[in-house]
């Protein structure tokens, strides 16, 4: 693989993290007592030429854990009547997870990372939802880091000016419908549009590589 075709890969470009886009639904913000209700994961792509793109898409409804708090004003937010109803085909949180760090091993070491990161969108809210529900179900092979996220919140307020999703996306060019947000899959998708748009928008300025390329030019003069 040449130096240029090396550069166009996601180990090189996020340092040998794999990014994976993330969102969930709740039944409230705290991530230890309140249930788990819907995730969708997207991971991500590069092409030959170094451009960042949606790969596969992994969503689940999640049955609340025995004991979890639901606070009806956050079912209200986001439009989930009946998080018991079997009409909603939905899993235990461990089953849902389980098939999702299993596609994202799979991608991750075709990739060649060490390591998965979350994308989402106020990270930190869906970092610690995903890592509760890990602990509860005894999940030992948490591909994500512990701490670390990409937050598209803080991103697109520095590109965009916006740190709302709907109105960065619709900054950004990405078409945004109020009527479907709040939807782990609709607003997983869109998320990953606009990190994509972001990453892609910095390498259109000269970014990437060419930035690299040149610190490692200076570093050798």
């Amino acid at each position: 693989m040449s130096q240029d075709n090396e550069l166009n890969t996601l180990k090189s470009r996020f340092r040998g993290y794999f990014p994976v886009v993330i969102d969930v639904e709740t039944a409230g913000f705290n991530a230890k007592t309140d249930a788990l209700l819907e995730i969708c994961a997207v991971t991500l792509k590069m092409d030959e030429d170094g451009w960042l793109k949606p790969a596969s898409t992994l969503h689940f409804h999640v049955t609340p854990f025995e004991g979890a708090v639901i606070h009806k004003e956050a079912l209200e937010f986001n439009g989930i009547r009946d998080p018991f109803s079997p009409l909603r085909g939905a899993v235990a949180e461990e089953t849902a997870l389980k098939e999702i760090y299993k596609q994202i091993r799979k991608e991750q070491k075709a990739a060649g990372c060490s390591r998965a990161i979350m994308v989402a969108h106020n990270a930190n809210f869906d970092h610690s939802f995903v890592m509760a529900a890990s602990e509860r179900a005894k999940l030992k092979r948490n591909p994500f880091h512990p701490f670390a996220t990409f937050d598209t919140a803080a991103l697109s307020g520095l590109a965009f000016g916006q740190t709302v999703l709907a109105k960065a996306c619709r900054t950004a060019g990405i078409p945004f419908d109020n009527k479907e947000a709040h939807s782990a899959l609709y607003d997983t998708e869109r998320t990953a549009e606009l990190f994509c748009e972001i990453v892609n928008k910095w390498k259109k300025l000269g970014g990437w590589p060419v930035f690299e390329s040149q610190t490692e030019e200076n570093q050798e003069s």
